[in-house]
């Protein structure tokens, strides 16, 4: 390798732990973590409290409760869409 090659490793690698230090830290120990990108436990979690929002303002005649729901419920499942962030990404 040149070194411009090794200019362009390093950085990927400066780059690699700015977006995501957990799954760098990961590879550099030898026991690779998930990225970024496939870590949705928050938006599950934000997807259970809002379905059960809007079951309960569906319960109980509730408009108010029925409509922050169904909000929550369409930011969760947002949040649960990765396809769109990489298209995002890519678009930058």
């Amino acid at each position: 390798m040149g070194e411009p090659d090794d200019e362009r490793i390093a950085d990927l690698e400066a780059r690699l732990w700015h977006d995501d230090p957990r799954f760098a830290r990961g590879l550099h120990k030898g026991c690779p973590r998930r990225p970024r990108e496939y870590r949705r436990g928050r938006a599950w979690l934000a997807l259970a409290l809002a379905l059960a929002a809007l079951v309960a303002g569906a319960l109980v005649p509730n408009g108010l409760l029925l409509a922050s729901g169904l909000v929550m419920t369409a930011i969760a499942v947002n949040l649960l869409d990765t396809r769109r962030r990489r298209l995002h990404r890519r678009r930058r």
